[in-house]
């Protein structure tokens, strides 16, 4: 059975009525790593990777004396060290991420997303940065750790609007040829552009050594389109505005929609890359635990610097 309290503390409705993306932050990530035994309160740490066979000079307190009990074996436990690295979230604050049917936007869930990922990187004492753009990077806070970095994303989470035209593909490709660092990239967007382009800006980011996760960001009513009757759509992003039937549109609508996140998926799929759909109903437990699951995988693999 479920954990109603655990529950509770991703429930976006919850987290609207919450005061503050600080607050937040902490009430989704502290809730995350209760719930997973865990505590978000650790610097860099070791991890188990495998039994090997003893050899002369090994330090004992490494011997897994569990195994030697049963087999007469002695065998030592081999660990990877969970190393300091960055972790840059790209948040898209372009026009259409203002939609919503319910009480919140794309770009408000967008940002609690940002804002708890945040929180858990620099608890864990790595390093984050935050990129807010449309067409281009509108603002950023350069990569870093400490009280003053959380402060510094948290305020520019709040102060964003979503507002312009969205261009992800050059985005992604201006942003390959500004890190030093190799790391994970935490992309929060709907995704509404030409998926070449973006694929294209992947692929960059790929090729330097980076690790992009894509968190596609979706009002429920994009996915379902459950609307009926006529309809005066306000065009997004210079879009205009049309009368539509939206029962007549329907199919049309939906067939042109997962023929886009279908190209997108076997592109991403491609380049080993996840793509994760994040309806804005969805516990932001989502997040955290892809997030989670990328960091230990680059842990089992060698942090790369």
């Amino acid at each position: 059975m479920a954990d109603s309290s655990k529950a509770r503390a991703f429930d976006p409705a919850l987290l609207d009525r919450l005061s503050g993306l600080s607050l937040v932050a902490r009430t989704v990530v502290e809730g995350y790593m209760a719930g997973q035994h865990r505590s978000p309160h650790r610097g860099s740490s070791v991890e188990f990777a495998q039994h090997r066979e003893y050899v002369h000079g090994d330090e004992m307190r490494h011997v897994d004396w569990k195994i030697f009990a049963k087999s007469d074996r002695l065998v030592v436990k081999e660990f990877v060290e969970e190393t300091n690295f960055d972790c840059h979230l790209l948040v898209d604050a372009s026009e259409s991420m203002a939609f919503q049917s319910g009480n919140w936007s794309k770009f408000d869930y967008a940002r609690w997303c940002a804002a708890a990922l945040a929180h858990l990187v620099l608890s864990q004492r790595d390093a984050s940065g935050l990129v807010v753009f449309d067409e281009k990077a509108r603002h950023k806070v350069p990569p870093g750790n400490g009280p003053a970095q959380r402060a510094d994303m948290i305020r520019l989470l709040e102060e964003a609007e979503p507002d312009g035209k969205t261009s992800l593909g050059d985005v992604l490709a201006w942003l390959s040829t500004r890190l030093p660092r190799r790391g994970i990239i935490i992309v929060l967007s709907d995704f509404f552009d030409e998926p070449a382009k973006i694929v294209e800006g992947l692929r960059r980011l790929s090729f330097a050594g980076h690790e992009p996760i894509l968190m596609q960001i979706l009002d429920p009513q994009e996915l379902k389109f459950d609307f009926s009757g006529l309809h005066r759509l306000d065009g997004l992003e210079g879009g205009g505005r049309v009368k539509i039937d939206a029962r007549a549109i329907r199919q049309a609508y939906l067939e042109e929609f997962e023929a886009h996140n279908a190209e997108l998926e076997k592109q991403t799929r491609a380049l080993s890359i996840d793509f994760v759909q994040m309806p804005t109903d969805t516990g932001l437990d989502v997040a955290l635990s892809t997030y989670l699951s990328h960091r230990s995988a680059r842990a089992r693999g060698g942090a790369r610097s």
